[in-house]
């Protein structure tokens, strides 16, 4: 049927690129990296805004490293570098522009089916990320509109009047990063932005009291409609506005469709796993952001790919 790999490796973050290398160091040597876009860590270089910090203790979580990977604080850039001579220091293979459609035991193994064929492996390691698959809000975007809502900073410009929805790290950062060049606001349904890290909550405070950004606290949005070739906004307690551009940071979401597919089962939102990060099926594991509550620690990412190469190395004895 094909070339059988030791390992495959679903999605190149953090997490991924851990098993990877800690299975390498291990002693295994026919592992491959399968990744939908069209480099590694698309999350990071997505949704993270240039120079954004990146702190191993993610959220105040203090996490001792147990690979041979030494991670540290830095920026966005620094992060992607330090990746990126990870994976040019080892014989890995990594396949980008390839997506997973599902996963099949078989006899040997498993096949990873990817468009236009499939890949056999022996194992196989999960480690698709949340942001993979965006929060979207409850309400309908009209088609007239979607060039105008975005998750990125990616189709913002200059001298826009611009609305960025949620309450957390990211919302803030794009609301900051933004209202040096745009009239900007920004939108949560609670009174406080207490869920965002220490640095971010003192930069909204400054912000705002600079008169750059508009805060609409205790504020939700009802329904979204075009008016004018702008995006007209609904709120809960009948007002409205216009803006040129809306951005939804508002996190990701478990893929739990792909994850049901591949016969994964899920408890609370989360895939159901052991100690070893070995879900329901056997030789089948899941890693990173999607194991955990809120997701987004590196550091724990780079924990799990240690673990699961270790245990996948005692397997193989």
């Amino acid at each position: 049927m094909g070339h059988l790999y030791q390992l495959a490796i679903i999605g190149a973050g953090p997490a991924g690129i851990a098993t990877a290398i800690e299975s390498y160091v291990l002693g295994m040597r026919d592992i491959v990296l399968l990744e939908k876009d069209e480099n590694h860590n698309a999350t990071i270089r997505k949704f993270y805004k240039d120079n954004k910090r990146v702190d191993k203790d993610w959220k105040g979580q203090k996490v001792e490293l147990d690979g041979t990977i030494y991670f540290m604080d830095g920026t966005k850039e620094s992060t992607l570098d330090f990746f990126d001579q990870l994976l040019d220091n080892e014989v890995l293979e990594l396949k980008t522009h390839t997506e997973v459609q599902k996963i099949v035991k078989i006899e040997d193994g498993f096949e990873v089916f990817i468009a236009g064929g499939s890949i056999l492996a022996k194992y196989v390691v999960v480690t698709i990320g949340r942001m993979g698959k965006p929060n979207k809000p409850d309400y309908k975007i009209p088609p007239s509109i979607k060039n105008q809502v975005h998750f990125t900073l990616d189709a913002c410009g200059t001298d826009e009047k611009i609305m960025v929805v949620g309450g957390g790290d990211s919302a803030i950062e794009y609301a900051v990063d933004l209202c040096e060049k745009n009239e900007v606001s920004i939108c949560y349904r609670r009174g406080t932005f207490r869920r965002a890290n220490p640095t971010n909550q003192a930069d909204i405070t400054r912000v705002v009291e600079a008169g750059k950004v508009r805060p609409l606290l205790n504020t939700e949005i009802v329904e979204l409609e075009s008016e004018s070739g702008k995006v007209k906004v609904l709120f809960s307690d009948g007002a409205f506005e216009l803006f040129d551009r809306l951005v939804y940071a508002i996190g990701g979401t478990t893929p739990s469709g792909f994850l049901q597919s591949s016969g994964i089962q899920e408890e609370d939102g989360k895939p159901v796993h052991d100690e070893n990060y070995q879900t329901n099926v056997s030789g089948l594991f899941v890693a990173g952001d999607i194991t955990q509550e809120s997701g987004g620690s590196i550091a724990l990412g780079l924990n799990h790919g240690f673990a699961i190469a270790n245990y996948i190395i005692g397997l193989s004895k």
